[in-house]
This record gives C-alpha cells, structure tokens and sequence, in this order.
C-alpha cells in the first residue's frame, strides 16, 4: 500500500498527466483507507478548478 506521500504526489501528478493503471489502482486503494489523503485530494481539485476559472475570468 502506498504511503501518504507517494498519494499526494500522485495527487499533485493527477494533475499534470495521466496515471498509469496499476498508479490509479494503488491510489484508489489508500484513499478508501484514508481520510486525510481523501482531503488533500478535493482540496488539490478545488483549487486547481479555482485556477482555471480565475485563469478564464482574468482575460
């Protein structure tokens, strides 16, 4: 099982490219366990989505 930071780095990857199978599987696999993962990853999403709309509203 992955620890908590190979998941947020995975998380931060998610971001930028797409994981590999065995990655998604691995990642899913932790956050089922871990609440604290499961945080960073809406939050990482929250604000990556409030970059693209601020991104979008700045033009």
């Amino acid at each position: 099982m992955l620890t908590c930071r190979q998941v947020t780095q995975l998380l931060s990857e998610k971001q930028d490219r797409t994981l590999l199978l065995r990655e998604q599987s691995n990642l899913q696999l932790h956050l089922l366990a871990c609440r604290s993962c499961r945080r960073y990853g809406k939050q990482i999403r929250t604000l990556s989505q409030l970059s693209k709309e601020f991104k979008t509203f700045d033009r």
